[in-house]
């Protein structure tokens, strides 16, 4: 398995280590309940350095992310990013990522530079699908740098509080998905992002693997102040179910269509032509069989990963997504895709759980709110 740059800083910190595409990463330190709430009450720093990160660059830049892409990146501005996703020709997902409009200092006149951050786990698939799709040529170069970046996500509420004197960024006044590239902890160069997968605010920072140690080192020093706690994949799954941000894999994959996973609001028939875009758009007028559904299970049993839904007759209309305990609300969630039929908000179903049936109702996402 491959490792981090920061893998001897989890070993030192005792972290439950397991494998999760391909890499050994920490699950849990001190407990999952425990990083959860740290989060969500002041402050907690992840390693997601097997995050994959792609630059494209040239005159074409923008038309090959345009024609690939769901959303509308024409609309970023330098210091923008965006949430977007590839459709894959059949109507489903090669992936989802974030788009990032880079400063264009180290380009030729006339070019664009942008920065795709992908899934570990579709790194190889998304790699071989832009370079196969494009037709630009030198016009858009695209270059790896996955195995030369080390990415930390630092979440939660107090976190600008806590960073704030290692750079001369000024944290608390970053719109919401936008970036600044600077200097962090004596580092140059960082790219710090006003993005995460908690809901609980923060940064998301891209650094060189071999400053990776000491910027983890330095933020571990200066989060002292608001209690600042490492966090592993275990409480990252349950802080982003709890917002009902979708996980590739559980929740899309090459089989669900955007429209259907709820992910309308990031595709834009207002834009130039891109993959699937004709299909995506039958299946916003005409509407999908399926949708991608919160649930929230009246029992104590919590739903799991593949387990039938099914109507009050026993039908199975369904299946579960991701579920959990929600830590912070002391209550057993799910994302599921249920028949449009039983989608709507308020409906009851249930869930299959080992034979046994237990009552669901249909509820709004985010199934927590918070300020971002």
């Amino acid at each position: 398995m491959k490792k981090t740059a920061l893998y001897a800083q989890h070993i030192a910190l005792n972290a439950k280590m397991v494998e999760f595409a391909g890499y050994e990463m920490p699950v849990s330190y001190a407990g999952i309940v425990e990083e959860h709430n740290a989060v969500r009450r002041a402050s907690g720093i992840f390693d997601v350095s097997h995050m994959g990160e792609f630059i494209l660059k040239g005159k074409k830049a923008l038309d090959l992310i345009q024609s690939l892409t769901t959303n509308d990146a024409s609309k970023l501005k330098i210091g923008d990013a965006q949430y977007s996703c590839f459709p894959n020709g059949k109507g489903g997902i090669v992936d989802d990522l974030l788009v990032y409009r880079l400063a264009e200092d180290q380009c030729a006149a006339g070019e664009m530079a942008f920065m795709l951050v992908v899934n570990a786990s579709n790194m190889a698939k998304d790699w071989e699908w832009l370079n196969s799709h494009n037709t630009f040529g030198d016009e858009a170069r695209l270059i790896d740098i996955s195995e030369q970046t080390s990415l930390l996500a630092v979440q939660g509420p107090k976190t600008a509080e806590a960073l704030q004197s290692l750079t001369d960024i000024d944290l608390k006044s970053m719109r919401y998905y936008t970036f600044q590239k600077g200097r962090f902890a004596g580092i140059d160069n960082v790219i710090v992002s006003a993005t995460g997968y908690t809901g609980a605010g923060g940064f998301e920072l891209y650094v060189r693997n071999e400053d990776a140690v000491a910027l983890w080192d330095a933020i571990m020093e200066a989060g002292k102040t608001v209690d600042l706690q490492p966090i592993g994949l275990g409480a990252r799954d349950t802080l982003r179910l709890e917002m009902g941000y979708c996980l590739y894999g559980n929740d899309i994959d090459d089989s669900t269509s955007p429209i259907e996973a709820g992910l309308g609001w990031i595709t834009k028939f207002n834009k130039p032509d891109f993959t699937d875009k004709n299909l995506l758009e039958q299946h916003k007028k005409n509407g999908t069989s399926r949708r991608l559904v919160g649930l929230e299970i009246l029992d104590k049993r919590p739903a799991r990963h593949d387990y039938p839904v099914v109507d009050a007759q026993g039908q199975v209309i369904g299946k579960v997504t991701s579920g959990t305990k929600s830590i912070t609300l002391d209550k057993n969630i799910a994302m599921a895709y249920v028949e449009t039929a039983h989608a709507q908000l308020g409906a009851t179903v249930f869930i299959d759980i080992r034979g046994k049936q237990a009552e669901a109702k249909v509820v709004k996402m985010p199934f927590l709110t918070t300020e971002k």
